[in-house]
């Protein structure tokens, strides 16, 4: 695949349910926009807290919840220090044949091919454009057996005790 990688470094953001483990995961393997949880499991996280809030959104739309019922959550903090595949551009996106991503489960055979042929091909996840906020950036990092993975380091976890006012610029 045509992709260049980018070194991603500083202090990412992960929605997750309240009080659960820095380093939890899902107890299943689940599937995400860039994987089939049975091919590869996968960490996803926001480039800021906005982004994690349109993220958050964005998922309750898509499970019909409204955001009242999914609080209180946290936001854990990572620290990343690694090279992804750089996909962060429309124009990036079209070297490999993909158009900006939009909301909706059915959207995402196309991107898991791409993300499951660069997990096979060895790199350690992608950086992208968010779905739910277009300006702000997601990584997906691949699960390799080690946990957390490498250049992965959780921080801490910030309890989000209110509904936050959605971010400008998402779409659900």
């Amino acid at each position: 695949m045509d992709v260049d990688t980018v070194a991603v470094d500083g202090e990412w953001i992960r929605h997750a349910p309240h009080r659960s483990s820095l380093l939890g995961g899902a107890s299943e393997a689940t599937d995400g926009r860039w994987q089939h949880g049975e091919v590869v499991r996968a960490l996803y996280l926001a480039d800021e807290p906005a982004t994690a809030i349109a993220e958050w959104y964005r998922l309750l739309a898509e499970r019909g919840l409204p955001p009242g019922r999914a609080i209180p959550h946290d936001h854990h903090v990572w620290q990343l220090d690694l090279q992804l595949a750089d996909l962060s551009t429309p124009e990036r996106l079209a070297r490999v044949r993909l158009t900006p991503p939009t909301p909706g489960r059915r959207t995402w055979p196309p991107f898991q091919a791409a993300g499951e042929q660069l997990f096979r091909a060895g790199f350690a996840g992608i950086l992208a454009p968010s779905t739910a906020r277009p300006r702000g950036l997601v990584s997906c990092i691949f699960d390799r057996g080690a946990w957390p993975p490498a250049g992965c380091r959780p921080l801490r976890a910030i309890e989000i005790h209110e509904v936050p006012p959605p971010p400008t610029g998402m779409t659900t």
